[in-house]
């Protein structure tokens, strides 16, 4: 192993690890934090994605945004901000003899943000959100709409930067009570990934980090069960249809992730695997098909994407789920397996050469667990046999827990409401 990892938690609560590479020639530094979506009320949803919008508009030590870029772009770095459901994260690459720059304006910024700018934020966020709306203001995010359906009431079905309605209403009063409850030492892990020391690592994060409140882990509202058998589509005059089926599975901690994993690869994991090769490259049926998989620290799902043209959408619908179905018959062999497992190996082992795969690996995952190590990872792969790829298929893809969610043409409802509706008979 090219690489060690270490984890400390700071006599104030925070939590910090770091990985030593000596291997590469550049370092990230990023700060992860529980706060999404999730976290917010049918009041506040957005203020966690404003939040971060915000903090790159100045420090107390930064005091602009382009005295704050300038100094991390001297080092080789670049301020990104991501806000997602569950956690957000902020981080930068850096040239490792910057370690100490990008740190102290991560922690600046984190700790004592200026919060200006407020309405310029906004309306910067309210243009981010006509990628998601037609002309209409309807929502027509496929994943927006597929989270609704299967969370209903859950902030789980929240979108993550909130609705125009929403946004315009929120104050800085409420900005500020977000971050006071939510950026503490608790809720938050600093990572870094690089040619670097530890014991550097952790004394520069103590510095940069020393004015962050104490505080502790913010729970959530456990999801409630999820929708089962639903339809749902919005008709947008495009050329294609965009699509989705959700199938509910389990968290990533469950032991039934790893399998649920391998059987997503034997379905798509290259184009000489089964759902492109069948839709797309032998029948010519779609513009584009994925499998993907989707998971919290307490519940997850199964998910296969498309996009197709209009005429095709019932075929493509029918097609995938009778791909599915010789999974749950059993019609698997051992060659895909090991393919499956041989791919998740070199997928682990690429990530040494990323310190930005390595930080989120080790300390992004700190959020909810303990970070697995790579080893652990890999015999949980190799642990897996074809008898348990055939019992998830069977237990988690079926008709009764599936929702699906289509975008397009009115032509193309009818076709896929048709091709859905006869899941029981396709998954068998």
């Amino acid at each position: 192993m090219s690489f060690k990892v270490f984890k400390d938690v700071l006599p104030s609560g925070l939590t910090c690890v770091t990985v030593e590479t000596k291997h590469l020639h550049s370092a990230v530094c990023s700060v992860f934090v529980r706060v999404g979506s999730r976290h917010e009320s049918k009041q506040t949803n957005g203020v966690s994605h404003l939040l971060e919008h915000l903090f790159f508009r100045g420090s107390r030590r930064f005091p602009d945004s382009v005295r704050m870029n300038a100094a991390v772009e001297a080092v080789g770095g670049n301020l990104n901000g991501v806000t997602m459901r569950d956690s957000s994260s902020f981080y930068t690459p850096t040239h490792p003899d910057g370690l100490g720059v990008s740190l102290a304006i991560l922690g600046d910024m984190l700790t004592q943000p200026r919060l200006v700018h407020l309405d310029t934020e906004k309306r910067i966020i309210l243009e981010e959100m006509l990628d998601e709306v037609d002309e209409k203001g309807r929502d027509v995010d496929v994943d927006n709409l597929t989270k609704m359906q299967v969370f209903g009431e859950h902030p789980l079905s929240f979108k993550i930067a909130g609705t125009p309605e929403i946004v315009k209403k929120l104050s800085m009063r409420d900005v500020r009570q977000h971050f006071a409850t939510h950026y503490v030492t608790g809720n938050m892990v600093v990572g870094v990934a690089g040619p670097v020391q530890h014991a550097d690592v952790v004394e520069r994060t103590k510095r940069a980090f020393a004015k962050l409140p104490r505080g502790p882990r913010v729970e959530e509202l456990p999801p409630t069960p999820l929708s089962k058998g639903a339809f749902h589509y919005v008709r947008l005059e495009e050329s294609q249809v965009e699509f989705r089926l959700t199938f509910p599975t389990v968290a990533d901690e469950h032991p039934d992730a790893m399998p649920l994993s391998l059987l997503r690869r034997v379905l798509d994991d290259g184009l000489s695997s089964r759902l492109p090769h069948n839709i797309v490259e032998r029948r010519g049926l779609a513009y584009s098909i994925a499998a993907t998989i989707e998971t919290f620290h307490d519940t997850g799902s199964f998910e296969v994407d498309g996009a197709c043209a209009p005429e095709q959408a019932g075929a493509v619908v029918r097609e995938v789920l009778s791909t599915l179905a010789t999974l749950r018959r059993g019609k698997i062999g051992a060659d895909e397996l090991r393919r499956a497992q041989r791919r998740f190996e070199m997928h682990v082992d690429f990530l040494q050469d990323s310190p930005g795969d390595l930080v989120g690996w080790f300390a992004g995952s700190e959020l909810f667990r303990p970070a697995e190590s790579f080893a652990e990872k890999k015999a949980q792969a190799r642990r897996v046999r074809l008898r348990d790829l055939v019992r998830v298929a069977q237990q988690y893809l079926v008709a009764d827990g599936l929702v699906t969610v289509g975008v397009g043409p009115k032509e193309a409802k009818g076709p896929m409401q048709r091709a859905a509706s006869g899941a029981r008979r396709l998954l068998g």
